[in-house]
């Protein structure tokens, strides 16, 4: 079992950027592949990112694809989501998770999550 926290979201106007950060304890983190989800009230959790074990391959949803970027340090335990020119549909409450598939973008898929932070964008 993983215990993640995120930090780093807030209030930012429309095309700003944000850093989130996710710290990770527990012996297996380093194996694990990490990633981001979002959701909004209504609706249901939504992928973002997803970095390798490695931290040598990432993919991400379409939405954010350009303006997004995930990076991991194994050595802090602490994996990112640097998060520029943000839109008001990026509103959302932002959650780190660790799984054991890089593969995929289910958050089922995904065993350890944090608690979430808030990401909220103004137009």
């Amino acid at each position: 079992q993983v215990q993640l926290e995120e930090s780093g979201g807030g209030l930012v106007q429309a095309g700003g950027s944000l850093r989130l950060s996710c710290a990770g304890s527990g012996r297996t983190f380093r194996r694990n592949a990490m990633g981001w989800f979002r959701q909004t009230p209504g609706k249901e959790r939504e992928f973002v990112a997803v970095i390798s074990w490695s931290g040598d391959s990432t993919r991400y949803a379409d939405s954010v694809k350009g303006r997004f970027t995930i990076f991991r340090d194994n050595a802090k335990n602490t994996v990112y989501l640097q998060m520029n020119s943000l839109k008001p549909e990026d509103t959302a409450i932002y959650y780190c998770a660790a799984g054991w598939s890089y593969s995929s973008n289910s958050a089922a898929d995904f065993g350890s999550w944090g608690q979430g932070t808030q990401v909220t964008v103004s137009s």
